[in-house]
């Protein structure tokens, strides 16, 4: 029995190295691209301009195949979630953001997450596995062909193309599992695909500072940081992942990453989190941190408001405090905006993501202990706390 193929895992070069196992021309792997990506054909016998023998063939070692809808939520300002089997109890979610001049759709690149943010409630429910090919690159092929059909447009390079951008915002880090990730990324930006352009394709991370050097070499796209803190202490507590790759390191990568961005600036995310990262204080040290004459990183910053669930123990800032933050960004001329919430009431908002995960890291059952523990014990329990002598 030979293992069948999912086609959606296939960049450009490797579907045509399939195409020549199978005796084919390279000319003919551009025709199933276009086939898969322009027109959403799942049916190979739908594929009219392919050869009869190779529409037979792909029959029986291929098939096209994205992750399913468990549901499909639309929001009152039009933000569309949905929730994606991924198997083994597992499901992720897509959301697409519409708007007057463009339509985004925000795509996760693993079941879970494993860098445990703490005002992620992704990250509180733990990780399972990366996902693969298929299954990212399957979030933009489903979503793409389900608007098209809700609006009646057909498929095919002559209707309008509904998701003009992407972030890699959704569930996971995308660089802690990289080859899928930029296999998915080189599937967006092929002309017999979806021909985006790599400054409308975003991947944001926590930090993976070796991985963005590699980013930047295998395939650029506009890169987005999720920072958080303006220092290490802070992040630390904030973004675990800054103890193994601290400020400092994160800011020499983001510097080395702009001789090859398509953008001439990185985005910080900065998650607006009231009495912990939101003074004129905290404003001031990353104007510093930026702006760092032996390192200065040519940026803007988004302020997020934070979505508040109940395991974070974190509130919002109020409106006014988020405002006087971004005025003390700006009058040091960095451009700074603060991102609208769009689709909270589907939960479908920034660090709102949760989906379905079979936990293979455990995490809710050991924050469950470790509150157990601090009941008994005190607050202190497992944390490091300095004795003054």
């Amino acid at each position: 029995m030979t293992d069948l193929t999912n086609l959606l895992d296939l960049d450009p070069a490797q579907l045509i190295a399939y195409c020549g196992e199978l005796g084919e021309k390279p000319f003919r792997a551009k025709q199933l691209q276009r086939w898969i990506h322009q027109y959403g054909a799942s049916d190979f016998d739908a594929m009219t301009d392919l050869a009869k023998a190779l529409r037979d063939k792909l029959k029986t070692r291929a098939f096209i195949s994205a992750p399913k809808a468990i549901s499909d939520h639309t929001s009152t300002d039009g933000t569309r979630k949905w929730l994606l089997d991924v198997g083994q109890g597992n499901a992720v979610e897509a959301v697409f953001i519409p708007e007057e001049n463009r339509g985004t759709l925000c795509i996760s690149t693993q079941a879970g997450c494993a860098v445990n943010c703490r005002f992620c409630s992704t990250g509180k429910q733990g990780f399972n596995r990366n996902l693969t090919v298929g299954e990212i690159i399957g979030q933009l092929w489903m979503a793409e062909f389900e608007i098209r059909k809700t609006k009646g447009i057909e498929p095919g390079p002559k209707g309008e193309r509904q998701i003009t951008n992407v972030v890699m915002m959704g569930m996971g880090e995308p660089l802690l599992n990289f080859e899928p990730t930029v296999t998915a990324l080189k599937l967006m930006l092929d002309d017999n695909a979806y021909g985006l352009s790599r400054r409308r394709v975003t991947l944001s991370t926590s930090g993976v500072v070796p991985m963005i050097d590699k980013l930047s070499h295998e395939c650029p796209v506009a890169l987005a940081v999720s920072l958080h803190a303006s220092n290490d202490q802070l992040r630390d507590g904030l973004v675990p992942l800054n103890k193994k790759y601290p400020l400092v390191e994160l800011m020499a990568a983001c510097k080395r990453y702009l001789a090859y961005a398509p953008r001439d600036f990185i985005t910080f995310e900065y998650c607006m989190l009231d009495g912990v990262n939101d003074s004129d204080a905290n404003a001031r040290e990353l104007v510093a941190l930026v702006k760092n004459p032996a390192n200065p990183v040519p940026c803007k910053f988004n302020l997020i408001p934070f979505n508040p669930f109940p395991e974070s123990g974190l509130t919002r800032s109020n409106n006014v405090r988020i405002k006087a933050f971004a005025q003390v960004l700006m009058d040091a001329g960095i451009v700074t905006t603060t991102r609208k919430t769009r689709g909270d009431d589907i939960d479908a908002a920034c660090g709102q993501l949760a989906g379905e995960v079979q936990d293979r890291t455990r995490v809710q059952e050991r924050m469950e202990k470790m509150a157990e523990y601090q009941k008994k014990f005190g607050k202190d329990f497992g944390r490091i706390v300095e004795i003054s002598s």
